[in-house]
């Protein structure tokens, strides 16, 4: 992570350690000691806030610093799939940042797509037909455009 922030090398760090059996083990095991304490101390009201306040603490913080990560790799993500749709001649830069658009515009891109995905399992289309227009941006076509588009795919010579 060359020049990424002090915070953001720690964050990482955090979440990818979390994330690691060894880490899972430990907690575990500090759950286990915990439990095996209690009647030791008969089950006090200090030994159920220990327990309490320390896993809300972490959980809270640990929150964060996960979400910081995803958010970093999801952005990531984001620009990597549009650089891949960029470059590939088949794509529909209509594709592009996706991700900005609002929820009711990718529902219709999407539901497009599960158009697509049922005519061509309709009609024995593995593929994608390209029946989108790059130069728009309104979104996949209508049923009756994609129909038309995917029985002339599927007609015999």
């Amino acid at each position: 992570m060359k020049g990424a922030s002090r915070f953001t090398r720690f964050a990482a760090r955090v979440a990818h350690e979390v994330g690691r059996p060894l880490v899972f083990a430990g907690a575990c095991v500090m759950v286990v000691v915990w439990a095996a304490i209690g009647p030791l101390v008969g089950f006090s009201d200090a030994w159920q806030l220990t327990i309490n306040t320390g896993t809300t603490i972490v959980t809270f913080l640990v929150v964060f610093l996960i979400q910081n990560t995803q958010n970093r790799d999801n952005a990531a993500l984001q620009i990597k799939i549009d650089e891949l749709l960029r470059a590939t001649a088949e794509a529909h830069n209509s594709l592009l940042n996706l991700e900005e658009l609002s929820d009711q515009e990718i529902e219709r891109f999407r539901q497009g797509y599960i158009r697509l995905a049922t005519l061509a399992r309709r009609k024995g289309v593995p593929e994608f037909d390209g029946d989108f227009d790059p130069d728009r941006n309104d979104g996949p076509p209508q049923d009756d455009r994609v129909g038309e588009t995917m029985a002339a795919r599927t007609r015999q010579p």
